[in-house]
């Protein structure tokens, strides 16, 4: 299906030094490219995505998801984190995501984005929430057009898992999601190739540290505790000088890449390298 990875990916590698050589911070004024990926283009841009992903340091995952089918009720802050769990399981094992943002930053501190655009979901058979996609619609995703036009799921998450060299634990990539349980529960499940998410919390816990590693933020927390910022990913970006990326601007690819330039923003600024107390903690499930 695709042409065999480059030899430093068929084994373990040493982690990045990050220590001895830090990651130049990127210029705000300078947009980040997204690469939007169709059926026609998915071989090209898995080919530009894992050479680009060799000298990988940060990765940033957003996803586009057609709403929720089971609701946590009013009062979501008494549940316990296993009951957001459970709920957050229903969600993402019934319903077909719609586009995945992969946002990657090297060690030489420059940052491009990858817009996978999915087919499977079917609005007239599948599960959703009318008002989700009526939101979606109006930042200009069509999934009639990704139906007929977009990627399989299983397709992108078997380049995900054995291609790209993103899903290797072992290289001490640092992952960035905002607000982000839903969005890591989905990369799961692509990656997994459709598989049922793990029946409790622990398993969750664990079955993200095996692919993604231990290094998984969310940068929804972390600007929780820099009081000076706005609410709201786009907002918080605009906040600190960054330019909407370029090509695709309000849809997954551009969400990714403003929770990786926050990120990056706030560990070499206000939180001053401080990041650890963050790992793991995945907004909406998480108190």
């Amino acid at each position: 299906m695709f042409p065999p990875p480059p030899a430093s990916f068929h084994g373990r590698v040493p982690p990045p030094q990050t220590t001895d050589h830090p990651v130049p911070m990127p210029a705000p004024h300078v947009p980040v490219l997204v690469h939007p990926v169709w059926a026609w283009s998915f071989h090209q841009e898995a080919a530009r995505l894992r050479h680009f992903a060799e000298g990988a340091r940060y990765v940033a995952v957003n996803v586009h998801y057609p709403g929720l089918v089971h609701h946590p009720g009013k009062d979501q802050d008494a549940l316990t984190d296993e009951k957001l769990y459970a709920i957050l399981k229903s969600n993402v094992d019934a319903l077909k995501p719609l586009q995945v943002g992969i946002a990657v930053c090297n060690r030489d501190g420059k940052s491009e984005a990858w817009e996978f655009n999915l087919r499977d979901f079917r609005r007239y058979s599948d599960p959703h929430d009318a008002n989700s996609l009526a939101y979606l619609a109006g930042r200009g995703l069509d999934v009639d057009t990704l139906a007929n036009h977009g990627v399989d799921a299983w397709s992108l998450g078997a380049m995900l898992l054995s291609y790209s060299g993103l899903i290797a634990p072992w290289r001490g990539l640092s992952w960035v999601t905002y607000t982000g349980a839903y969005h890591v529960a989905y990369l799961l499940k692509i990656v997994t190739g459709g598989c049922p998410l793990p029946n409790d919390l622990a398993g969750f816990v664990g079955a993200v540290r095996h692919f993604l590693g231990d290094q998984v933020y969310d940068v929804a927390g972390m600007a929780a505790d820099c009081p000076k910022l706005p609410v709201g990913l786009e907002r918080i970006a605009a906040h600190l000088g960054f330019h909407p990326p370029w090509n695709s601007p309000r849809l997954a690819a551009a969400a990714g890449v403003r929770a990786l330039q926050v990120f990056r923003s706030l560990e070499d600024g206000e939180l001053r390298g401080k990041v650890s107390r963050y790992r793991g903690l995945l907004q909406g499930l998480h108190h």
